[in-house]
């Protein structure tokens, strides 16, 4: 296992970097123009390159040594974190706080691609996984795999509003320059002993999307699975596009980068119970549950404008992330080849993360051009002002409220469908006696 743990701090190192870089790019973004359009159109434009390009970053895992492609990743990051600091430089004065300026939306097109690159090893960790853990112990070790990405939001969430109040996207960059170089150098001296599958050499280097789509197929239920987590994710697309802009309303930005850190601990707290005690004997219903309680808590952890609220529903947000990515890799790494596993893995990311830049690009015009001048001079702030608040932010907590509110309702309802009840007879059926 020390090979592991030592991928596990790699892996730590550029999740650090890459966080800081998507934390404090959309901090800035929020400071230098004010627009939750903007925010949210960083989220989405996020979200549509994961989907996008997943299934070829899948690709990539299983035809290539993993520890290179974790290797390629860094590089690719580095080479665009260097790009986006010389456009900054090369900018015209002013143009950075425009929100129709194309120097803008290139750097941040090309600062998103360097945190995207980081993707690579999001799949290519749990094919590890597979690799390196018995299989009696893999559900314990995504709990720990789980517990570095606490670890590493940690970290980023306390340093990247700093970064940004001293330094704004110079420093960010600059760190995540020197973050990126570290972890290749480390990467170096891990040794993998990663054997060639039989028959991979007959497969065609190329993405093969049937193929895959054929594989997913073949296992009972696995579609439900991908399914929903792909419905769990609608949920993310809401945070992802007002959250920042929520939280910056309440608070400056260096408090707001402390509270992450702060609520970030739920991430350790969780895969360290993970690691311990596993999931269960039906990690699917974990899902699910996973899914109705943050459902539940969006509707509610907004309904006043309390930092004390705030803090306490992304901790429960951030807590139970790790019990549904555990949930659904541990499935993934016991039903599917292992040759197999890095198209899988980027087919279901791909299929997952399409849902939230729908959520993401609808709610973010939706908050900045009707819920804001709804809650803040329009026909809701004479209706429930007077107990719910008045004002942008107001207009922003108005659509948590509702998005938790119809979660809700949807959860309760697959939590009584067929299709649940045969995907967990599905898993049933593939579990190994203990």
């Amino acid at each position: 296992m020390s090979n592991f743990h030592h991928l596990l701090v790699n892996n730590l190192i550029a999740s650090i970097t890459n966080f800081t870089v998507w934390f404090a790019v959309t901090f800035w973004v929020f400071l230098e123009t004010r627009s939750v359009f903007a925010t949210g159109m960083i989220a989405g434009l996020y979200l549509v390159l994961t989907a996008a390009l997943a299934i070829w970053f899948g690709s990539l895992v299983d035809h290539h040594r993993k520890k290179r492609v974790m290797m390629a990743s860094s590089a690719a990051s580095l080479l665009l974190y260097a790009l986006s600091l010389a456009g900054y430089f090369l900018a015209p004065e002013g143009s950075m706080a425009k929100i129709a300026a194309a120097p803008l939306w290139l750097f941040l097109s090309t600062v998103m691609l360097g945190v995207i690159a980081g993707n690579l090893r999001n799949i290519a960790l749990p094919t590890l996984v597979t690799l390196l853990v018995p299989e009696d112990r893999r559900d314990k070790a995504n709990g720990l795999v789980g517990m570095v990405t606490g670890i590493g939001f940690l970290t980023t969430s306390a340093i990247s509003g700093f970064l940004v109040a001293w330094g704004g996207m110079v420093a960010t960059l600059g760190f995540a320059i020197a973050l990126s170089a570290l972890a290749m150098l480390h990467l170096v001296f891990v040794h993998v002993d990663e054997p060639r599958a039989e028959g991979a050499h007959d497969e065609p280097k190329r993405v093969d999307l049937a193929g895959t789509i054929r594989v997913v197929g073949a296992v009972p239920g696995l579609f439900a699975l991908i399914f929903f987590a792909a419905f769990n994710n609608l949920l993310g697309g809401v945070f992802m596009a007002l959250m920042d802009a929520y939280g910056l309303s309440l608070m400056k930005v260096e408090a707001w980068g402390l509270l992450w850190a702060f609520v970030s601990c739920a991430f350790i707290l969780s895969g360290f119970l993970i690691s311990r005690t596993g999931l269960g004997r039906n990690p699917l219903r974990t899902l699910l549950l996973v899914n109705l309680i943050v459902w539940a808590v969006a509707a509610v952890f907004t309904i006043q404008s309390s930092i004390l609220l705030l803090a306490a529903g992304c901790f429960i947000w951030l807590f139970l992330g790790p019990y549904a990515e555990a949930a659904e890799q541990t499935t993934l790494q016991k039903v599917v080849p292992f040759e197999r596993q890095g198209r899988v893995f980027g087919f279901a990311q791909s299929v997952e993360q399409a849902a939230s830049p729908l959520t993401a690009f609808l709610i973010a015009p939706l908050a900045q051009f009707v819920f804001i001048p709804f809650m803040t001079d329009g026909a809701g702030a004479d209706a429930i002002g007077d107990w719910y608040g008045r004002g942008p932010e107001r207009g922003m907590a108005l659509v948590f409220t509702i998005a938790g509110l119809i979660g809700v309702l949807v959860t309760i309802v697959a939590f009584g469908s067929r299709a649940y009840r045969q995907l967990s007879a599905a898993y049933a059926r593939e579990e190994v006696p203990a």
